[in-house]
């Protein structure tokens, strides 16, 4: 028995669950937020419902995951660091270089960095933390995990956008997408409920929290997937656009007086999406309640973000010529039971039908929504990308 520890750094924070490996038991969990600034707060939940909760300054991300070690052994949930024996990193863009998961060594790091221009947001973050514990604990097996590698199994067809092919050739300028970890996790136990072999499966998958994707995945493999380039693409979001005519942004730059186009593309990432179609807010439980109570603009946006998501379904059934399960997962698509009805009412002619009394009482938790005539089977399964981490670093490790 190993115990291994999965991280998700962010720019100022530190996501962690520790797994008992190969049993994938949760020993322990918690989260390190506000890294870099004033009041830090420091959470560990473990046991039987037990917490552990500081706020303090942690100046920096090594200093976060040495508070976080010795914390665990002051705990008692580990007697030594020396019980840790692999550690596995969440990184957002591996680019062309990374097809899989991979053991960390300088040169995968010094690569890790190296594609922080595709990534500005996440990279960085995510080499701080492979950095921390590797100065803290350098000889345990230490593993990248990339959001976008579970997407280069997709065809060219598929990846490449139309234009200049030197652009692709010499820059690398194509679709990679993202949530890959959530997206693999949750289409492999789509293929368990399925009762089938994923290999024979067509299955796509929703993941839709305050960012978005939809993935068409044929026997077990990513074959297209709605985020692009970056995540701004594909689906409208709680503040991203989604896609848009790119023409349409030279001239609102000129309009609104916007001269830098960073600035421009900000917009679009942090101003955008139900936020700016509303006003209101970009979480799509106010957006909710705002449809509820008439708000016209939070009805129009609920429209809108369930009509994207429809329309990459749809599209993705005719990517695969079929399919056998819908998945929705992550913090809307496990809790909006509204979304989930609203993005599949419209389906019918596919054979889709979902039990609406089912879909109201699910919240959080796996489930069928699909009725017995239903031609597709629909499931909501709540996503777990931190044991695809564990499980990771466990193959890679042996």
């Amino acid at each position: 028995m190993s115990k291994t520890i999965a991280i998700n750094a962010g720019s100022s924070s530190l996501k962690w669950q520790l797994y008992q490996m190969p049993d994938e038991s949760v020993i322990a969990k918690g989260i390190v937020e506000r890294i870099g600034l004033n009041d830090s707060i420091f959470t560990i939940k473990y046991g039987d419902g037990q917490k552990f909760e500081q706020i303090l300054d942690i100046k920096d991300h090594e200093v976060a995951v040495q508070m976080l070690l010795d914390q665990l052994i002051e705990l008692k949930i580990i007697a030594s660091f020396d019980e840790i024996t692999g550690v596995g990193h969440r990184v957002v863009a591996g680019g062309e270089y990374f097809k899989d998961s991979v053991l960390i060594d300088d040169d995968v790091l010094a690569k890790i960095e190296g594609l922080s221009e595709f990534a500005p947001l996440h990279n960085p973050a995510n080499a701080m933390g492979i950095k921390a514990f590797r100065h803290i604990l350098p000889n345990i097996t230490s593993v990248a995990v990339f959001d976008t590698s579970f997407h280069a199994t997709m065809p060219a067809t598929n990846y490449l956008y139309s234009i200049p092919k030197e652009y692709y050739d010499k820059y690398s300028a194509r679709k990679y997408g993202f949530h890959g970890t959530s997206h693999r996790y949750v289409s492999e136990r789509a293929a368990e409920l399925l009762g089938k072999p994923i290999e024979e499966t067509k299955i796509i998958t929703a993941h839709i929290g305050n960012g978005g994707s939809v993935t068409a995945v044929e026997g077990g493999k990513s074959v297209d997937t709605s985020m692009g380039f970056t995540p701004l693409a594909g689906l409208t979001m709680g503040t991203r656009s989604g896609d848009i005519d790119a023409s349409l942004l030279p001239y609102i730059m000129e309009k609104a007086g916007i001269s830098d186009i960073n600035e421009m593309i900000d917009v679009l990432n942090k101003k955008s999406g139900v936020l700016g179609l509303t006003g209101i807010s970009s979480d799509m439980r106010d957006i909710e309640t705002g449809a509820e109570e008439g708000n016209e603009e939070a009805i129009l946006a609920l429209d809108i973000y369930c009509d994207r998501i429809r329309k990459y379904i749809a599209q993705y059934i005719s990517v695969m010529n079929g399919v056998d399960a819908i998945v929705f997962t992550a913090g809307v698509g496990e809790n909006a039971d509204p979304v989930r009805r609203m993005v599949l009412e419209n389906m019918t002619w596919f054979g889709i039908e979902i039990d609406e009394e089912i879909n109201k009482s699910i919240h959080g938790k796996e489930a069928e929504l699909s009725t017995e005539n239903s031609r597709v089977k629909v499931y909501v399964i709540p996503t777990d990308e931190e044991v695809m981490i564990a499980r990771d670093v466990e193959r890679l490790g042996k």
